[in-house]
């Protein structure tokens, strides 16, 4: 027990690293320029800790049972060699996983005129079809570059063919369906299915699952919007706490509790099902490994109701008031670079980035450093919430920023090493977390209505920002590797990643 002592003191420092920056930029707003009332600063302090601390348990219960469990699962449905076998397993362990992401509860009471159990398992479908490809293309070596041109072109074609309402909740769903749940695990899946594979090109495509999964839900709510055609859209900002005495502040942290209990219990269980049903048929793991899983089970389940409950009680009325505050201001511009400095930062709070930077790390030797992963990622989500604030304050369609983003993705995908345009695309579901969900859509939202705009076309969209600029600022991490490697052919790439310091991203 001492052992994961020490790994939860190790956790909460790298927590405590990552919220307090995010902690230190509200305060220093609602001392400055924005006066924040007791009560919501009061929440936001508390969620913070909240937050801290579900994040300490959720990292080291996906590093004990996630990942372990995404890995053993992966390999095993490839060892059987039975090509129908791989795609039914593949498709239902899709679906159930979408169906147990808590946060597409959350995007199907934001879709206007679709039923919500409709859009829920027209999403899941989606995302099971596109896992069975994504596993069919690492199985059989197909180039990511072409796929994802591929079904890109036909997003956008099915984009221009639903009403201008329905686009930026759309390309929402495919960051909000790859959640805290399902990254860890899908990831992990993907190292275990390349882990059978010996050519050289393996590692490269053990990378790549979240990416096409995300487009799934694009598709399937694309579709919806075109069998449903709504004309109109309704959305609601979150509401802003009025506390009056420490009893309701308790009182309101303790009424969101419970649900998290349940929610996340529920979305634990198909996955903790699926892994049972492989553990009793295939896998017969050792008892010393099945108690270290379950351990990590816990630690995942305390983080993520700590964590969930943090971020929706407490950021989210801080993020709605921050917007509206900062956009009402006489100068409302301020609120892009802010916007861009709070983007930067927050992104490191998301749980699954440090999942994703962790496993790049190992998988590569250290080769691609999680340092230089952070920085592009948090570069990445700093122009991804600045394009949106201009959003916000013009009103400009998102298709004129999704559009020239992904093409340039995409282009890049062909120049850049294999590794980096599978992980770039991974990281765009990454990022767009439940922080994104749970402040920076509040923040934006809150801006918009004090601009007087559309909440539907022009606060929402965010999700989609955030899943995009990543794509680029880690393929151009790519192409800074391709060029040191050219100009020092007789250093190895852990050698090449030593010398690439964060100054030489930035300089970039």
């Amino acid at each position: 027990m001492s052992v994961y002592k020490k790994k939860l003191v190790i956790k909460f420092k790298e927590a405590i690293a990552a919220v307090l920056p995010i902690i230190g930029i509200v305060l220093l707003l609602s001392f400055s320029i924005v006066p924040v009332s007791t009560s919501i600063l009061l929440c936001f302090l508390i969620g913070a800790v909240l937050l801290i601390i579900g994040m300490m348990f959720f990292t080291l219960g996906a590093e004990l049972a996630m990942s372990p469990m995404g890995e053993k699962v992966g390999a095993s449905m490839t060892q059987s060699r039975k090509l129908w076998l791989i795609v039914i397993l593949s498709f239902i362990l899709g679906f159930i996983i979408t169906i147990s992401e808590p946060d597409l509860q959350v995007l199907a009471g934001q879709v206007p005129s679709v039923p919500n159990m409709t859009l829920i398992i027209a999403v899941a479908i989606g995302v099971g079809i596109f896992l069975v490809v994504a596993l069919l293309r690492m199985l059989f070596s197909i180039p990511l570059p072409t796929m994802l041109t591929v079904f890109y072109i036909i997003v956008f074609i099915l984009a221009f063919l639903v009403p201008e309402n329905f686009l930026s909740v759309a390309f929402d769903s495919g960051g909000v369906t790859t959640g805290p749940m399902t990254v860890p695990f899908i990831m992990a899946l993907g190292i275990g299915i390349s882990s059978i594979r010996n050519d050289k090109h393996a590692a490269d495509d053990s990378f790549g699952l979240v990416a096409l999964c995300s487009i799934g839900p694009i598709m399937a709510v694309l579709i919806l919007g075109m069998i449903y055609n709504p004309n109109e859209a309704l959305a609601t900002a979150s509401s802003l706490p009025d506390i009056r005495d420490s009893v309701e502040l308790g009182q309101l942290f303790l009424h969101g509790l419970p649900a998290y209990i349940k929610e996340i219990a529920i979305s634990l269980l198909p996955i903790m099902v699926f892994f049972g049903i492989f553990q009793i048929a295939k896998l017969r793991l050792s008892k010393r490994n099945l108690i270290k899983i379950v351990i990590g089970l816990v630690y995942t389940y305390i983080g993520l109701v700590l964590f969930l409950t943090g971020a929706n009680v407490g950021f989210m009325p801080a993020g709605n008031y921050l917007g509206q505050a900062l956009a009402g201001l006489s100068f409302n511009w301020i609120i892009i670079p802010i916007g861009m400095v709070i983007g930067y930062f927050i992104v490191k709070a998301e749980p699954a980035v440090y999942v994703l930077n962790k496993q790049v790390e190992d998988l590569t030797d250290g080769a691609i450093p999680a340092k230089a992963m952070g920085i592009s990622l948090s570069l990445g989500v700093a122009v991804s919430i600045g394009l949106a604030m201009v959003r916000v304050l013009t009103g400009l369609s998102i298709l004129w920023f999704l559009i020239p983003g992904y093409a340039l993705a995409i282009g890049l995908s062909f120049f850049v090493p294999k590794i980096f345009t599978a992980i770039a695309f991974d990281s765009g579901g990454v990022a767009s977390g439940p922080m994104t969900a749970t402040f920076l859509l509040p923040l934006a939202q809150g801006a918009c209505l004090s601009v007087g705009g559309n909440l539907v076309t022009d606060a929402f969209g965010v999700v989609a920002m955030v899943a995009m600029t990543p794509l680029i600022t880690i393929q151009i991490l790519g192409m800074v590797y391709k060029l040191r490697q050219r100009s020092a052919p007789a250093l190895t790439p852990a050698q090449e990643f030593e010398q690439l310091d964060s100054n030489a991203i930035i300089d970039l």
